[in-house]
């Protein structure tokens, strides 16, 4: 494993098809980033849910996941389960939302999630974010969606936890879900733990990167 290094991240944009995706995705991510970049704006913004009691589940995992920070959370009201019936509709969403921000990293799901919602979204950020690191979130589930993940962020067990305690009290709706508990949430930082030789870890696909080999003051 050789470690990458972002530098200070003053800014970011954390993109959702539906509430709770983000923190399922990227919560621990999250909770580090806001931990060690005081002054930190998060920019994020989620396609269904608006109006209702999900969108107010979402504002107060954001409240928990950034205290401190400069959040500007930004809910649709597009229908869940059919953006891709929605395309223009989630295309001039994406593209309000990049107009209104410049940040350091792009978080969103993936593109081989097996939800069409998550699919459709995973496919348009890029258009809009041609010049940034996108990471794409897992989001663990009842398909075997799960992606051969290029990239790992080192957990801190308490983060972990602090993690799956948000979880589960940010979103009571889905606590019914059976694949919405704290073992599941935790046993798939583990395994991505184990592949990064960390405790925990959350795993991201990248979009694209460049690679500079050597220091910034060469010009070859």
């Amino acid at each position: 494993m050789i470690p990458l290094h972002t530098g200070a991240i003053g800014s970011i944009a954390a993109i959702g098809a539906h509430c709770d995706d983000i923190a399922i995705g990227a919560g621990a991510t999250l909770l580090q980033i806001a931990r060690h970049n005081p002054g930190l704006v998060v920019h994020a913004l989620v396609l269904t849910g608006a109006g209702t009691e999900r969108e107010v589940e979402e504002k107060n995992a954001f409240a928990a996941l950034f205290p401190h920070a400069d959040v500007r959370l930004t809910v649709a009201d597009l229908p869940d389960g059919h953006l891709p019936e929605h395309w223009g509709a989630v295309k001039r969403q994406l593209a309000r939302f990049r107009g209104q921000c410049e940040p350091d990293l792009v978080l969103g799901p993936q593109r081989h999630d097996y939800h069409q919602d998550h699919r459709a979204v995973a496919e348009l950020i890029p258009t809009e974010f041609r010049a940034h690191l996108v990471l794409g979130y897992e989001i663990l589930k009842w398909e075997s969606d799960l992606p051969n993940p290029a990239l790992y962020v080192d957990i801190p067990s308490k983060l972990a936890r602090k993690k799956a305690q948000l979880l589960a009290e940010s979103y009571p709706s889905q606590s019914g879900r059976d694949w919405f508990d704290d073992e599941a949430f935790l046993g798939l930082m583990r395994i991505r733990g184990v592949q990064s030789r960390a405790r925990y870890a959350e795993a991201y696909t990248v979009e694209k990167a460049s690679l500079r080999p050597f220091g910034e003051r060469s010009h070859h």
